[in-house]
């Protein structure tokens, strides 16, 4: 029990650097726009580039590292995530961080991947819900100390020391996985071909769309947070670090109760979800002309955010662990996949809508997406409901 506790937490801290990575830039946005002298909202489309990158490059080093020992993998995706982090805090210019940005988010989305096919792989069965939650909420750990810290050690010391914060972590996280994760795991060998035919299944294919847009209609507004509540809501830089952190923990709740959910109703839930991020966003304008009030619907949507990753990737593992065990890994990735697909599309739709109208568009924009995601949600529990029928025995 004692080794379990000690993995999960490795499991844990992985996803937490990689999200201080990822996440680190939405608090040093105006920072970096006034060191190397470009517009906001070109510095937000590292969070952009950053994505696509991700989520391109997932599937393909995922296919490749699965073939392999995991182990060996997952040493080998943390050694290239440091070294893009390095780069970035000796970016001499723009250019040049986007380039280490693109070298960090090559390797991002493999090295979570791999992450949850350890975690499905040492918890027991009545664990795996609890531990899928903590990894991704690794990430909203990220949101509540490692963004604000990056925020506040931008602020006082420069940001180039955020990301000496980001190195330094990942070399404890590299040598705190050399010494504690199973070094002998690997999965069922395939070809390629016999891999990506997890993607023949209509469910799946359904299923990775759903957190693309819900990404994407949370990233219209998250990429301009820091803005948002600087301008917007009028709140000091001081008061900044506290939201964000105030924030965090909103996802961090969001990511527990998603754990409960996928031990209860699971995607039965998710629907429900949808429904609630449209109302609030749509609320957005009327709400950021009153500061607290803004706060509280921020508070309320960021909640949201988390609650369809566990069971959405429980679902993709239950389908692979059933009818594609080849492709196991594969489907550990598809959330990480297509929700940086979302942060993504969210972003760069959030630049179009902050350069041309203004903040208070926001919120509108991502309401969109998540009308698309409600219909998807409903159609696939339909689907699943109806395929459940159709094995069930007739007495």
């Amino acid at each position: 029990m004692r080794q379990f506790k000690v993995q999960s937490f490795v499991l844990v801290l992985i996803a937490f650097v990689l999200g201080f990575s990822e996440f680190l830039i939405v608090g040093i946005l105006d920072d970096l726009g006034t060191q190397f002298d470009v517009p906001v909202a070109t510095v937000g489309y590292l969070v952009t580039i950053f994505a696509i990158v991700y989520a391109i490059s997932t599937p393909f080093i995922t296919i490749l590292i699965s073939r392999y020992n995991l182990f060996a993998g997952l040493l080998a995706m943390m050694g290239i995530f440091t070294l893009g982090n390095i780069l970035s805090f000796f970016a001499t210019n723009f250019v040049f961080l986007a380039i280490s940005r693109i070298v960090t988010a090559s390797v991002a989305g493999a090295a979570i991947s791999l992450g949850l096919t350890f975690a499905g792989y040492i918890a027991p069965m009545p664990k795996r819900g609890w531990l899928l939650s903590w990894v991704f909420s690794g990430f909203s750990i990220a949101s509540v100390v490692g963004v604000p810290l990056g925020t506040w050690i931008s602020t006082n010391f420069g940001w180039r020391i955020s990301f000496l914060t980001v190195i330094v972590i990942s070399l404890v996280t590299v040598g705190l996985i050399v010494l504690s994760l199973p070094r002998d795991l690997k999965v069922k060998e395939s070809s390629i071909k016999g891999q990506i035919s997890l993607f023949k299944d209509k469910r799946i294919r359904i299923g990775m769309l759903l957190p693309m847009f819900n990404l994407a209609a949370i990233y219209v507004f998250y990429t301009y947070l820091r803005p948002i509540i600087t301008t917007q809501l009028q709140f000091s830089i001081g008061t900044l670090t506290i939201l964000l952190s105030v924030f965090g923990i909103s996802n961090i709740i969001g990511n527990l109760a998603s754990g409960r959910l996928s031990e209860g109703p699971g995607m039965r839930a998710i629907p429900g979800v949808f429904i609630a991020q449209f109302i609030l966003m749509m609320l957005m304008p009327v709400a950021f002309n009153y500061s607290w009030v803004g706060v509280v619907v921020l508070f309320l949507v960021i909640f949201t955010m988390p609650l369809l990753n566990s069971p959405i990737q429980l679902f993709f593992l239950q389908v692979a662990e059933k009818d594609y065990p080849q492709s196991i890994v594969l489907a550990s990735s598809l959330n990480s996949i297509f929700s940086n697909f979302g942060i993504a599309l969210g972003s760069a739709t959030g630049g179009v809508i902050v350069s041309n109208f203004s903040l208070d568009g926001v919120g509108p924009g991502g309401a969109v997406y998540a009308v698309v995601a409600f219909g998807l949600v409903v159609a696939l529990n339909r689907m699943t409901q109806k395929l459940f029928q159709s094995h069930r025995p007739n007495v």
